[in-house]
């Protein structure tokens, strides 16, 4: 059976463009075709400010894999891609996050879907409600675009010009 997976990307080590692309490509070859793509939104960090800005945007993909085999490719990817673990929040060459996994609702020591800081973070919301933004958070009940217009996160979230 095949899923709409929602993933977030992020990058602010090195040629964080480069981490984007290698990653979707990854992506596409491991987990499966992408289906939408945001615009590429440059934006402060989260959690820890002492560290520089973020690309970061936001995919749709189409997969055959479940949450768990879905999580595992990630990981291997975020590895494949020089991503070390170490500081909660701190700086990373790579970061894929997953949003939604279809409508499920799934709570285990090994995954939270949906991401449990969606409605909290403006630098997802942003190229989410992009999009998504008639979709709708399945524990919530609120549209993505509606999560937008609530957050209280007021941290920069600009469109990315090369």
């Amino acid at each position: 059976m095949q899923v709409i997976t929602v993933l977030s990307l992020g990058s602010n080590i090195g040629d964080r463009l480069n981490y984007l692309n290698l990653s979707k490509t990854a992506i596409y070859n491991l987990i499966g075709p992408i289906q939408f793509s945001s615009n590429i939104y440059e934006t402060e960090p989260w959690g820890i400010d002492n560290q520089d800005s973020y690309l970061n945007q936001v995919i749709s993909v189409l997969t055959i894999l479940t949450p768990n085999e879905l999580l595992e490719n990630i990981h291997q990817i975020e590895k494949d891609f020089g991503r070390i673990r170490e500081i909660h929040y701190g700086p990373r060459t790579i970061d894929i996050d997953i949003l939604y996994y279809g409508k499920r609702i799934i709570n285990n020591e090994n995954l939270i879907i949906p991401h449990p800081h969606i409605q909290k973070r403006r630098f997802i919301l942003v190229p989410l409600s992009e999009i998504l933004p008639q979709m709708h958070h399945p524990l919530l009940k609120k549209t993505n675009q509606k999560l937008l217009d609530d957050v209280k996160d007021d941290g920069k979230v600009t469109k990315w010009q090369p």
